[in-house]
């Protein structure tokens, strides 16, 4: 995972091809955004990984206990996730795992079709 706080409060997250490594330099930076305490939205225009390529049970379990030692924080800083994707058949398959999503990570997914729909999007939810 690649993190791009550059434009904070928008930050940009590349999943990438490789595998859940809760200890690789995505999750630090996203450890670091984290306990700034200030409220910020996940944006996610490239998904390499596709639904097929499910995280090994190993990567699971590592996931949700990095999840569950940050879940405070994940909950109060993280306004949402907004993941951009022009498909309509992904974007409606994605929309339909968002109510799971906002269980296990806490904070609500949003689908949307393009770039300026996402920036637009992610301004309103800093806004609010």
């Amino acid at each position: 995972m690649i993190l791009d706080s550059t434009g904070f409060p928008m930050v940009w997250m590349n999943v990438g091809t490789a595998g859940i490594d809760t200890d690789d330099e995505g999750f630090k930076a996203f450890e670091v955004l984290l306990a700034g305490g200030e409220p910020f939205v996940l944006l996610d225009a490239e998904r390499a990984k596709q639904a097929q390529d499910a995280p090994s049970q190993e990567e699971q379990k590592q996931l949700s206990l990095w999840m569950k030692r940050h879940k405070a924080a994940l909950r109060s800083v993280v306004k949402a996730q907004v993941h951009i994707e022009p498909d309509q058949g992904k974007r409606q398959a994605a929309s339909a795992f968002a109510d799971k999503f906002e269980l296990f990570w806490g904070y609500p997914l949003f689908v949307v079709s393009s770039r300026e729909e996402g920036l637009s999007l992610a301004r309103r939810l800093m806004a609010q």
